[in-house]
């Protein structure tokens, strides 16, 4: 089977890539995904995602090795594994980043990746709930919607930020950048998760030009001397080989893409040889370069019986399930947080730093019910999110077989900058949920505990409990040092006909989710792809300037 372009990974780039590439009909274009289909109500209804994230017919359950900065524990690392990759089993959380954190790429020499030069292609993905044509786009695939505020204890959190002096905004992936606002969800009319596989897949599934293989484990890249020409691939019970007229596309994420090249004889020369597969091309930092966002919990209880466990009492539970199946609307047709809240540890730093993750429900909650299952204590979370940490960790083969899963270390904590932050970020949290009128609903601080208060306190509470928000990035870094992986064009260094299309070409994390920038990622490559121009910048920022000192 030979097509003109083969798309590994069905992902949150890999389903964007099938759609825009396969638009032209003299294209023909094979997608793989080693998962299974998305068509299943725990992945279309939004709460559904508090049981789907766990289940392994929807993910990779990766873990992390013994981690040497957290008292060696391993930490859960699930990622998508069906059409759709993470988009379908998130939080379903819309965040673009900050606009310096793509103003940071072009300055370490990403050509063509300025916040004014990627702003086009978010908008391009876009159906914003908003009127704002300047910052959002309407037309797009992506429908994005703000999370619902009944019950989730919005309100105070809102109030709170006026009188502690914060900003306050609609929402975050506008003019204003950080502060406190309502959250925003790829969640579409019918109330259903707004995955790349439903947004941009689904309505192209009839193309004639378009060939989408689900249960498909791709296990390496053909090359003929240091050009792609092909997969390798099992499919069925067989060992299978497609091959590619122009170009290989790896769109598996931050995990499996830097795999799958070194797999391929595509990587650190040592490392390969080490694990006995030959050296195809010696390229030192496939696998390197990650990063993550820290995840830190700050729990409390509540002086009232008001958080969202009221809604899982299995009576509402029932009516709620109903609601959304039959009209798309109801509780469950929206996700779990009060408040998104980007803010600064320290005035002088010149973006923020944390990001709270506020929810009004504890993350163990349980449906119950009277006389058959004891109610929980209310909880409410404030957990502090490190949005640019400095810790990098790494990624090598556990072997030279496709099924086993590979060797990750994120190495968080091993600066120590990021546990400043962390504290001060613990800091902040219990001030924020001490001001009124916020602090009239706050009760005993449960994590960390008011007893600790040092330093040395909260740096040993910080390794014994921090985790990740699952926002894997950089291991086949873009850039042109020796260390990138691949190029501005993400193209692979010194191998041609093969491009690295996902997350893990992000050089730095972006200050948000991630999955926002990685569709963006994967609309802007489409055009490079197709040796289109891109689409003009836009530098909305200056002309907000220019309108406001008017």
């Amino acid at each position: 089977m030979t097509y003109d372009y083969i798309i590994v990974g069905a992902g949150s780039a890999g389903c964007v890539l099938a759609n825009r590439l396969s638009a032209d009909p003299g294209n023909s274009v094979l997608l793989l995904e080693a998962g299974g289909e998305h068509r299943h109500f725990l992945l279309d209804m939004p709460l559904g995602m508090m049981r789907a994230m766990f289940k392994s017919q929807f993910v990779w359950r990766y873990k992390s090795q013994p981690e040497p900065h957290l008292g060696r524990r391993e930490i859960m690392l699930p990622r998508g594994r069906v059409l759709g990759g993470s988009s379908s089993i998130n939080g379903m959380f819309y965040m673009r980043g900050h606009s310096s954190d793509f103003d940071e790429w072009r300055q370490q020499g990403c050509t063509g990746w300025s916040y004014s030069e990627v702003l086009p292609y978010f908008k391009r993905m876009e159906n914003h709930w908003s009127d704002d044509t300047r910052w959002h786009g309407h037309d797009g695939p992506l429908e994005v919607v703000p999370v619902q505020t009944e019950g989730r204890l919005h309100e105070p959190l809102m109030e709170t930020a006026e009188a502690a002096g914060f900003s306050t905004s609609d929402n975050l992936n506008g003019e204003v950048e950080e502060g406190f606002a309502r959250g925003e969800l790829t969640v579409d009319s019918k109330g259903r998760r707004a995955s790349t596989a439903r947004a941009y897949l689904d309505p192209v599934r009839d193309r004639g030009n378009l060939t989408v293989m689900t249960g498909a484990l791709t296990r390496r890249v053909l090359l003929d001397g240091k050009r792609a020409t092909g997969i390798e691939f099992d499919h069925e019970g067989e060992r299978r080989t497609a091959n590619a007229r122009t170009e290989v596309i790896l769109c598996g994420g931050s995990y499996n893409s830097p795999q799958l090249l070194m797999l391929s004889g595509i990587g650190p020369a040592a490392h390969l040889q080490d694990k006995g597969i030959a050296v195809q091309h010696d390229l030192p930092g496939v696998g390197r370069n990650l990063s993550e966002h820290p995840r830190v919990p700050v729990h409390f209880g509540l002086q009232k019986p008001v958080s969202f466990l009221n809604e899982l009492r299995a009576d509402k539970v029932a009516l709620s399930v109903l609601k959304w199946r039959l009209l798309g609307t109801g509780s469950f047709a929206s996700q779990l947080n009060s408040c998104n809240i980007v803010i600064r540890t320290r005035p002088e730093l010149e973006r923020p730093d944390i990001q709270l993750w506020s929810n009004p429900i504890r993350m163990d909650a349980q449906v119950w019910f009277p006389f058959f299952r004891k109610r929980q204590d209310d909880r409410i979370t404030a957990d502090v999110i490190l949005l640019h940490q400095q810790s990098r960790g790494w990624l090598e083969l556990a072997s030279a077989d496709p099924q086993d899963f590979p060797a990750i270390t994120l190495n968080i904590f091993s600066d120590a900058a990021d546990l400043r932050t962390a504290r001060d970020g613990i800091r902040l949290a219990r001030e924020i949920y001490r001001t009124e009128p916020q602090a009239s609903l706050t009760g005993e601080e449960i994590l960390p505990g008011e007893d600790l208060q040092s330093d040395e306190e909260l740096d040993e509470y910080i390794r014994a409990r921090a985790e990740v928000t699952q926002h894997p990035v950089g291991t086949c870094s873009m850039g042109t040092g020796s260390m990138s992986v691949v190029d501005p064009q993400l193209r692979v260094h010194g191998i041609a006909g093969l491009r690295v299309v996902d997350a893990s070409i992000m050089p730095t994390v972006p200050g948000g989710n991630t999955n926002a920038p990685t569709i963006m990622v994967a609309e802007k490559a489409a055009d490079m792809i197709l040796g289109k121009d891109p689409l003009p910048a836009q530098d909305v920022r200056q002309t907000s300037q220019s309108l406001s000192g008017a």
